[in-house]
C-alpha cells in the first residue's frame, strides 16, 4: 500500500521542527502530502526527495520563517488544520489557499481553540479558505475539551503547544487516531496520556526541542480498505496486503467487516510501544451479511465508510450505519453522494438523520451502468470504481484525477489483480470505468 497519509503529513512537519536531518522511508507521494512538503519548504525547511527516501533538514521549533507567498494546500484538509495549529504559536503571518473542494471545508473547529492561544484569523465566510492567520508573539497554553471527536483539532492544539511555554492539555471523550502523540514522543517531546473518568487527558509541555529521527512509514489502512472490499466482493478472490498500519485508532473497518461475517485475518508484526503497529491482512471472498455498525466505531473508520457502503450494497440483508454527521463536511458531502450513486447503480438505500440504511443484493451483481459525480472526492471515486467490479455494467467515474491525492497507482494496482479499467472520454468528462 502507499504510505499512510496521516503519518506522512506529521513526519514532514515534525522533521521540519527538529534541528538536524530526519530521514523518512515509505512516505506517501500523493498530492496531499506534496502540498505539506511544499508548505514546510516555504516555511524554511529543506526537503529532498531521493530514490529510496526523503530527507528533511529542520529549523527547530520557533525557527520557522514567514512564507513569501500564500501556502497552497491543494485538497488537503489535514495539512491545513495541522499547519494552522503549528503556526498559531509562531510570530508570523501566513495565508492559506486551496482548491475548490478544500475551500468549501469549514476551519472554525480549529480556529476556536487557536484564538484562545492568541492567534488572529481573517477567514472567508463560514471560516473557510482563503484564510490569513497571524500567530501569537506570546502564546498562552490552554486546557481544551474537544466538542466533537477530531484528531485534526486535537493535533492542531498539540502542535500549537510545541512553541507555547507551559502545559497544553487536550481532553477527549472518544478515542481518535493518536499518530501525533506517538510521533511527538518519538521526536522527544514531553507528552503524557492518562485517563480521568470518562475523559482522556493529553498533556504536552512546551517549549520543545525536537530531535531528528529515522522513520519508516507503514502502508495506509484507509487505502488498503479498497482492495480489501474488492477481494471480499469478487468471487474466488484471495489477497494478502503486507506492511499495513494497524493502529487500533484506525482499524474500525476490520471490526465492522467482522460483524458482517467477512473472512479477514490479521497477522501483527512486533513493534515497539511508541511505534506505529503494523502487519499483514489476508482477505478471502465470501458472502457478507447485513449488520448494525455501532456509531462508536465512527472515529476509528470515518474515511472508510464510503467503501463499506459498497460492501453493504452487496451483502445479505440490511446494514445500518449511524454517527456519520462528519461525512457531511469531508472533501464532499460523502453521505449524500454515496446514497445518490448507490441508488443510480441499482442499490436500495435510505438516508437517516445521522447515517444510512442499505439493503444488500444478497451477493447478486448490482445493475451498474451509472456515471458518478465524485465531486472532486478521491474516496468517492475509488469506492465507485470498486463497485464497478461487482456490477453487471461498467460504472463510470466522472473525474478520477483526485485519486492521486491519497492513492497514486490505484488503477495500476487493481489491474495487476485482474481488474479492467478504461481511461477515456465520456460525455466530455475524463472517465474511469471499472
Amino acid at each position: 500500500m502507499p504510505g499512510d497519509k496521516s503519518i506522512s503529513h506529521r513526519a514532514l512537519m515534525f522533521g521540519a521542527l527538529a534541528v538536524g536531518r530526519t530521514r523518512i522511508s515509505g512516505l506517501l507521494m500523493g498530492e496531499d502530502v506534496k502540498a505539506t512538503a511544499a508548505a514546510m519548504g516555504a516555511l524554511g525547511a529543506v526537503i529532498t526527495f531521493g530514490a529510496d527516501d526523503v530527507t528533511v533538514d529542520g529549523v527547530g521549533v520557533g525557527g520557522l520563517l514567514a512564507p513569501e507567498a500564500a501556502l497552497d494546500m491543494g485538497n488537503s484538509g489535514t495539512s491545513t488544520r495541522l499547519l494552522l495549529g503549528l503556526l498559531s504559536s509562531h510570530p508570523l503571518t501566513a495565508t492559506f489557499i486551496g482548491d475548490a473542494s478544500l475551500s468549501r471545508r469549514p476551519m472554525g473547529r480549529v480556529i476556536t481553540p487557536l484564538e484562545e492561544i492568541g492567534a488572529r484569523f481573517e477567514a472567508s465566510e463560514g471560516g473557510r479558505l482563503p484564510l490569513t492567520m497571524t500567530g501569537s508573539h506570546t502564546p498562552v497554553p490552554i486546557d481544551y475539551r474537544l466538542p466533537v471527536a477530531s484528531a485534526q483539532v486535537k493535533s492542531a492544539v498539540l502542535l500549537a503547544g510545541l512553541n507555547t511555554p507551559g502545559r497544553t492539555r487536550v481532553r477527549e471523550t472518544a478515542p481518535t487516531r493518536d499518530h501525533s502523540e506517538r510521533m511527538l514522543r518519538r521526536f522527544g517531546a514531553e507528552l503524557s496520556v492518562k485517563t480521568d473518568g470518562a475523559e482522556t487527558l493529553i498533556d504536552l509541555i512546551g517549549e520543545v526541542d525536537l530531535k531528528p529521527q529515522e522513520l519508516d512509514i507503514p502502508g495506509d489502512i484507509s487505502s488498503a480498505a479498497f482492495p480489501i472490499i474488492a477481494a471480499l466482493l469478487v468471487p474466488g478472490s484471495e489477497i494478502t496486503i503486507e506492511g499495513v498500519g494497524l493502529n487500533s485508532t484506525r482499524t474500525g473497518l476490520l471490526d465492522a467487516l467482522r460483524l458482517m461475517g467477512a473472512d479477514v485475518a490479521v497477522s501483527e508484526r512486533d513493534t515497539g510501544p511508541s511505534e506505529e503497529p503494523q502487519g499483514d491482512i489476508r482477505v478471502r471472498a465470501g458472502r457478507l451479511k447485513g449488520a448494525d455498525i455501532p456509531a462508536a466505531l465512527a472515529p476509528r473508520m470515518i474515511d472508510e465508510y464510503p467503501i463499506l457502503m459498497v460492501a453493504a450494497a452487496l451483502a445479505d440483508g440490511v446494514t445500518v450505519m449511524r454517527g456519520l454527521e462528519e461525512l457531511r463536511v469531508k472533501e464532499s458531502d460523502r453521505l449524500a453522494l454515496m446514497a445518490k450513486g448507490l441508488t443510480a447503480c441499482g442499490a436500495e438505500c435510505e438516508l437517516l438523520s445521522d447515517g444510512i440504511a442499505i439493503t444488500g443484493s444478497g451477493g447478486a451483481p448490482l445493475s451498474g451502468g451509472a456515471q458518478i459525480d465524485a465531486d472532486l472526492d478521491h474516496r468517492i471515486a475509488m469506492s465507485f470504481a470498486v463497485l464497478g467490479l461487482a456490477a453487471s455494467r461498467p460504472v463510470v467515474v466522472d473525474d478520477a484525477s483526485p485519486i492521486a491525492t491519497s492513492f497514486p497507482g490505484f488503477t495500476e494496482l487493481f489491474e495487476t489483480m485482474g481488474a479492467s479499467s478504461d481511461h477515456g472520454q465520456h460525455e466530455n468528462h475524463s472517465a474511469e470505468p471499472a
